[in-house]
């Protein structure tokens, strides 16, 4: 199979798995805009989409809220964010058992950022999971049955004294019951294609899907990456220098920078891709088009 005059690994539409994260709304127009990107990707039969979780009652509230209307009202798989922050174990559960009551199978188990925001020292939260590899195991305890995601970084975590110890970390999950990872976004493939390598020499052969973002704002992405341990190479900025007021113009540069990136992936013969889509579904349907990716007839 080939992508325009690119030859690909033994890769096919066919053999193609392709995800996608959204975040749960705050208010009634982001609502109207998650749920127009929604039906706008259901179509090209993603593996599942995962909804993203806060700190909070409110936050868990609204994420429950979206996952049961996906499996009410979609044919989507929903895979629900999990961390430890602000809860106790007996919350948490409750949390997981209302999933598990909802009909949802899978579970992103995450440590999550501090309440006080990302920068700031972590600490468990009294009488809760003390982290992520706790979590898993109070998640299988409840049920076997779950697949569980968890996260890895490509570019070591910002709080990580390396690559080696959040490898070894990535290694106590999967010990822990973890299925899969879903790395955090990146910009030069090189990173995740060192990071795989460092994975597989350590002995965990669990799928390490790559996660892309496509930029939909520049300046906005950069902070973004600041507080994600992801690496804004020069080369980018530079792709958008002037288009500070060109918005359509940058969502072309951005369209192009994305399908780069992915087809270069699918080329070194990666057959898994996590989309985060910032609830918004043009540049990703574009980039799956573009794989040979179409609507179900």
């Amino acid at each position: 199979m080939s992508f325009g005059n690119r030859k690909c690994l033994e890769v096919t539409p066919e053999n193609l798995a392709i995800s996608f994260e959204f975040f749960p709304p705050k208010t009634e127009k982001m609502e109207q805009t998650l749920w127009e990107s929604i039906h706008r990707l259901e179509p090209l039969s993603p593996n599942f989409v995962s909804v993203t979780y806060g700190a909070g009652g409110s936050t868990r509230e609204r994420t429950h809220a979206t996952v049961t209307r996906l499996i009410k009202e979609t044919t989507l798989k929903p895979a629900a964010h999990l961390t430890c922050v602000s809860a106790t174990k007996a919350e948490v559960d409750e949390v997981i058992h209302a999933y598990k009551g909802a009909g949802v199978n899978h579970i992103v188990a995450l440590r999550g950022d501090p309440p006080e925001g990302v920068g700031n020292k972590y600490s468990p939260f009294e009488g809760g999971y003390a982290s992520s590899v706790d979590l898993i195991k109070g998640i299988k305890d409840i049920s076997s049955d779950f697949e569980i995601s968890v996260s890895a970084y490509p570019e070591k975590h910002p709080e990580s004294n390396s690559i080696e110890a959040d490898i070894d970390l990535l290694k106590q999950k999967i010990d822990a019951g973890a299925t899969r990872a879903i790395t955090q976004f990146f910009f030069e493939n090189d990173h995740f294609y060192r990071y795989l390598d460092k994975v597989r020499a350590a002995g965990i052969t669990v799928p390490i899907t790559p996660g892309v973002i496509p930029i939909l704002n520049f300046n906005t992405m950069t902070k973004f990456a600041a507080s994600s341990g992801a690496t804004v190479p020069e080369w980018l900025g530079n792709r958008y220098e002037g288009l500070d007021d060109d918005p359509k113009t940058a969502r072309l540069v951005s369209a192009a920078l994305a399908v780069e990136q992915v087809l270069d992936l699918v080329d070194h013969g990666v057959i898994d891709l996590h989309f985060y889509t910032l609830n918004r579904a043009d540049l990703v349907y574009a980039i799956c088009h573009m794989l040979g990716l179409r609507p179900a007839k």
